[in-house]
């Protein structure tokens, strides 16, 4: 999955049991078309669905990031640590994370003279979808709605 990432990421392609070829960098694409039989592997199957569902783009972060944590919690449960106990330390991280986000961020307002940064923030996050060829009007179309 780490190697999709990035303006270098590499496609992966998949052949089904029947013979059929697919050839994609997208993270879910790639997890649904996997045949997964851990418990955890279909838990980080289900949460890139959700993350595409949701979103419609990041499903491999997400999986890259929860794939680190689980990393780190085992290593803690190797230690002898509580799972509770790190699940709150995971909570308060994120509250710290939260927070610190709220203290660097800067109002920005939305009126009739900003929609040209508007609409360059939708470019950059239509940077990673198949709308290449019309990233611009995809972009004021997000903003006008």
């Amino acid at each position: 999955m780490r190697t999709s990432l990035g303006p270098r990421g590499l496609d992966k392609m998949m052949v089904s049991s029947d013979g059929e070829v697919t050839v994609t960098n997208d993270g879910a694409t790639i997890l649904k078309l996997m045949d997964v039989e851990h418990q955890i592997g279909k838990l980080m199957v289900q949460l890139a669905q959700s993350q595409d569902d949701e979103i419609g783009d990041g499903t491999t972060g997400v999986v890259v990031l929860a794939g680190a944590l689980l990393e780190q919690a085992s290593n803690l449960l190797d230690k002898g640590i509580h799972p509770i106990r790190i699940a709150d330390g995971f909570e308060m991280a994120a509250a710290t994370a939260v927070a610190h986000l709220e203290s660097i961020s800067e109002p920005f307002p939305v009126n009739k003279d900003t929609r040209e940064h508007l609409i360059k923030v939708a470019m950059t996050t239509l940077g990673s979808k198949v709308v290449v060829k019309c990233h611009r009007l995809m972009a004021e179309i997000a903003v006008d709605v």
